[in-house]
C-alpha cells in the first residue's frame, strides 16, 4: 500500500525536528504502506503544519484530532452534538497559548501502545492511530483509510491515559466510550 498526499496551499511543511534527513522527505515516505483518502491526506498535512507552528517535537494525537475536525466533515458528523465540536476546537486552538503547554518538549508515549515501527517526527501513539485506521479500513474492504478510521482508532485509545486526543475529548465533555461504540 502507498500513502498518497497532495500538497496544500502552502506546500509540504517540513518539521524542524528531528534533524534526520528522512524526516524532511516527501510525506509519502512516512507511511508507505498506508493509502489515505483525499481528506485524510489533508489531515496529515494539517497535523504536520500544526506541530511546526506549535513548536512541538512530534506530531501527536491532538494534532491529528485538531486536523481531523477542521478538514473532514465525516469526522465532525461523528459528534451528534455540534457543541462538542466547538468545545473540542476551542481546547485545541488554545493548545499553543496555555492549554497543552505541559506537552511541549514531551513525547506522547505511555508505553501502552506497542510501536511496530517509527516514523520520524511522529509520536508512537499517533503512528499507532494511523496504522490502526488503515487496518480498520482494510477490515471493511476499503483500500484507503478515511478520517473516521483514524478517529475510531483514537477513541479506541481511551484506556491510554497518555493519549492527548483522548484527554482533549474528555475535557470537552465527549463520552469517548460512546464515541467508540458509535464509530464501530
Amino acid at each position: 500500500m502507498f500513502l498518497y498526499i497532495r500538497p496544500d496551499e502552502v506546500g509540504y511543511v517540513q518539521s524542524p525536528l528531528p534533524s534526520d534527513a528522512s524526516a524532511h522527505g516527501h510525506p509519502s515516505e512516512e507511511f508507505p504502506e498506508i493509502r489515505l483518502s483525499d481528506e485524510l491526506a489533508l489531515v496529515v498535512s494539517g497535523a504536520k503544519r500544526r506541530a511546526v507552528r506549535d513548536g512541538d517535537q512530534q506530531i501527536d494525537t491532538a494534532h491529528l484530532l485538531h486536523s481531523l475536525l477542521e478538514v473532514d466533515p465525516e469526522v465532525r458528523d461523528a459528534f451528534p452534538d455540534g457543541g462538542q465540536v466547538a468545545r473540542l476546537l476551542g481546547y485545541l486552538v488554545q493548545r499553543s497559548i496555555g492549554y497543552g503547554l505541559q506537552w511541549q518538549g514531551a513525547v506522547e508515549d505511555s508505553g501502552a501502545v506497542p510501536v511496530v515501527r517509527a516514523a520520524p517526527g511522529w509520536s508512537p501513539v499517533a503512528i499507532a492511530a494511523m496504522e490502526s485506521g488503515a487496518e480498520r479500513a482494510a477490515s471493511r474492504g476499503d483500500e484507503r483509510a478515511r478520517g473516521v478510521d483514524v478517529l475510531a482508532a483514537l477513541a479506541a485509545s481511551a484506556a491510554d491515559a497518555e493519549c492527548r486526543a483522548v484527554e482533549v475529548l474528555g475535557r470537552a465533555g465527549v463520552d469517548v466510550e460512546l464515541l467508540r461504540k458509535r464509530l464501530n
